[in-house]
């Protein structure tokens, strides 16, 4: 071992095979005494945190307080700021751009009610009847209120988003197909689509929860928060002061890009320049430069001070993430534009972004010409009104799906594989180092019973919806749509476990259900939706059951609440979901949508559903886009290549590369607003290229706090907002138009 240092830097370097997913043993400093641990790096005395071990040794404690975690208090709390989360969800899938809840703003509501029932309610001790004392007791009427019962609560609220995917395909029978299914598909559908993934967790907890290197990074900002706030706060009262203000400053500030000045949404010099400029000119830069309203352009150099959109994710991923993200977003400027200017597919013929099916001239394609009643296509009527055809940018975000998906299977099997057998054989015999997979062996496991049981529960439901409701998917395709998810499932886990996201897997389970159920677009749609769902709640699951292992939640405790979260919230769901799509039918239908509505998701949902059923014609050997699934092929093919360069150029190691991120985030937006895309560029670059490196201290204890605190503000207002100003409940009240919010055009003054 030998170890260097200059006047701020200590590295102690070991023999350790250099490798970013691998970490080696570290110690915790302690007695205010610097420990130079071997393998960490230290900044003037911070260390600064680049592993799975860094973060369990030196962010997240390992202190359990053996406080009760399943209170009534709890219950009552989660199943509240469940509701507001299921309608937040819900509402973002009708948004330009769609993100997922904030779990940070749960969180800190969750706190400030709990809070607030601790200090109003009375202290049973006051009270000399013993019948008295145990009611209130059993109220948590004036009692401590807990770091676990308000985990719990949290992610109760936080699970109401894991029934989406079978809300959604509700969404696009009522839309594109004017079919309102009856009570009981709607319940048994929807029940077995929301719980048919949690076993495969059950299963892989040994390869997906319990390692430390298995992060779930965007789940950092609510763990610190949660020990933040209830371990020692007087001695965080610094910190907790900071994120005070900086959760006003974020409430305060969305208003103006959210409402009042929606140019801050999308600043873009390019577009200014153009505003004299002739139309074709202008047009050619809203393409290129535009962003901030849905389906604008590719919003190069075009920045957005609207913290909604660029949320603390790129506050907290880890640096090997962003980089490859930065790579694909390289190969998305130059492809999307390269595509449409080069005329691919006709690219001219049709919008630049959209996902709606066009007719070969360009006009919006009839869907209602080609469908029956029964939401099965009529080859005759087909035949006679032409093939649909998809605009560049979709064709192109569907084969970068497929390549992520190819190179997410091959790069977990070469890189991963042995890490992977190692993590099992150490939770078999519960010797895994990580300090909070210890802590939480005096915990009573989930029996795998209580996973199985779940599963056939489940997937009874989807049966009996399969074999007597209106999905036009058979039995044996829904069976085959599960075993699907449950293939793709631990790939997605491992890789959204280390880096902190995945790749979208959805477009497999469209290409398998096209190839099975021909001219069933319904039957596609169903069939996408349980394959996925299997890998979605997969990896929440994992991610909240990492949650209650870093917050010392009992594991039974954690399975039986966000069993009863996701089973409410899918319910909830469904119920904003009617009232939306009723409310702003119109808009959703329109296939550009404005910059604060748009259906591009429930459209793309229906297009790919449309055009996979259609598989042979439009991407079989006679089909004019082929290419899409050949992608997956090609997409298997990328990390031997990374493999072989590694190979020949054994530096190349020390990259931090994984070809599945990068094509995945080369053509992920292609639809929606795209104005965030440099500010999170930004945001990653200060917090995890400088401040980690050169700060770590400051990174250390605000990086994640802050984040959280911006998240909270901006999606508070964001929820008040939409339903009192935006129109989600029926009546919109627009602020008076003005040069920085114009009633017409592009908020970034583009074309």
């Amino acid at each position: 071992m030998s170890a260097s240092s200059n006047k701020d830097t200590t590295v102690v370097q070991t023999t350790v095979d250099d490798d970013s997913d691998k970490s080696p043993q570290v110690h915790a400093p302690n007695d205010g005494e610097i420990q130079f641990d071997e393998g960490v790096e230290y900044v003037k005395g911070n260390p600064v945190i680049r592993t799975g071990a860094d973060v369990s040794k030196f962010i997240v404690s390992d202190r359990d307080d053996d406080d009760p975690a399943l209170t009534f208090r709890s219950i009552v709390l989660g199943t509240v700021f469940t509701a507001l989360s299921s309608v937040i969800t819900i509402l973002y899938v009708f948004k330009p751009y769609q993100v997922q809840v904030s779990a940070v703003f749960l969180q800190l509501l969750v706190f400030i009610f709990g809070k607030a029932w601790q200090l109003s309610t009375p202290n049973p001790d006051r009270f000399k009847s013993p019948w008295v004392r145990k009611v209130l007791q059993f109220l948590n009427s004036g009692q401590h209120f807990g770091i676990k019962e308000h985990v719990v609560a949290a992610l109760i609220a936080s699970s109401g988003n894991n029934g989406l995917s079978g809300v959604e395909v509700h969404a696009v029978e009522r839309l594109f197909y004017n079919i309102h299914i009856s009570a009981a598909t709607a319940v048994l559908s929807t029940f077995s689509i929301a719980l048919c993934g949690f076993v495969l967790a059950g299963i892989l907890r040994p390869l997906i929860v319990y390692p430390a290197e298995m992060v779930y990074w965007s789940t950092l900002p609510q763990v610190v928060l949660y020990q933040n706030l209830h371990f020692d706060p007087r001695a965080n009262k610094r910190r907790l002061t900071k994120f005070g203000w900086a959760l006003v400053f974020a409430a305060v500030w969305e208003l103006f890009p959210a409402y009042m000045v929606t140019w801050f949404g999308g600043l873009s010099v390019f577009c200014l320049a153009s505003m004299g400029a002739p139309d074709r000119t202008r047009k050619i830069f809203t393409t290129i430069f535009g962003g901030a309203s849905s389906n604008e352009g590719l919003g190069l150099l075009n920045f957005s001070l609207d913290w909604q959109y660029i949320q603390s994710t790129y506050l907290s991923l880890p640096f090997k993430q962003q980089f490859n993200t930065w790579i694909g977003y390289v190969i998305f400027y130059i492809v999307m534009a390269s595509l449409y200017y080069g005329n691919a597919w006709n690219a001219k013929t049709y919008p630049f972004m959209s996902t709606s099916l066009f007719l070969e001239n360009g006009e919006k394609y009839p869907l209602d010409s080609v469908i029956n009643s029964g939401g099965t296509i009529d080859f005759t009527k087909l035949a006679n009104i032409g093939l649909p055809h998809l605009t560049s940018s979709t064709v192109w975000g569907y084969l970068t799906q497929n390549l992520a998906i190819g190179a997410l299977i091959t790069h977990v099997l070469i890189f991963f594989s042995k890490d992977m057998l190692l993590a099992w054989k150490q939770a078999r015999s519960k010797t895994q180092p990580d300090p909070h997979y210890q802590g939480m062996l005096k915990y009573k496991e989930v029996p795998m019973w209580w996973y199985l049981t779940l599963f056939v529960l489940a997937f009874f439901a989807g049966l009996i919806v399969t074999i007597k409701g209106e999905t036009t998917l058979p039995a044996w395709g829904y069976i085959i749509s599960l075993l699907l998810g449950a293939f793709i499932a631990p790939f997605s886990c491992i890789l959204y476990g280390l880096y902190g996201t995945g790749v979208g897997t959805n477009q497999l389970s469209k290409m398998v259900a096209g190839a099975l159920h021909p001219g069933r677009p319904l039957a596609g749609l169903y069939f996408a939706s349980w394959s996925h769902q299997v890998i979605l709640l997969s990896v929440n699951l994992a991610n909240w059951l990492k949650v209650g292992q870093y917050t010392k939640v009992p594991h039974r405790i954690m399975f039986a609440t966000q069993v009863y979260g996701t089973l409410l919230g899918a319910a909830l769901n469904y119920v904003v979901m009617i009232t939306i799509v009723s409310n702003q039918r119109e808009i959703l239908l329109d296939p550009i949508g404005n910059n604060v509505w748009s259906g591009s998701t429930v459209q793309s949902m229906n297009s790919q559903a449309i055009t996979w059923s259609l598989a042979k014609e439009v991407y079989g050997v006679a089909g004019q886009y082929i290419i899409v699934p050949m992608g997956l092929l090609i997409g298997l093919a990328l990390p031997m290549l990374h493999y072989l360069l590694i190979k020949f150029f054994p530096r190349v190691k020390n990259w931090p590369l994984n070809t599945a991120i990068i094509a995945s985030y080369a053509g992920q937006m292609y639809f929606g607003s795209t104005s965030w895309i440099w500010s999170s560029i930004a945001v990653g670059v200060f917090s995890q290229f400088w401040l980690r490196r050169r700060m770590p201290g400051i990174y250390n204890k605000y990086n994640y706090l802050i984040g959280a605190a911006l998240d909270g503000g901006s999606q508070l207002v964001v929820f008040i907002l939409s339903f009192a100003v935006l129109g989600a409940s029926g009546t919109e009240r627009p602020f008076p138009a003005w040069w920085g919010n114009p009633s017409g055009g592009n908020p970034d003054h583009c074309l």
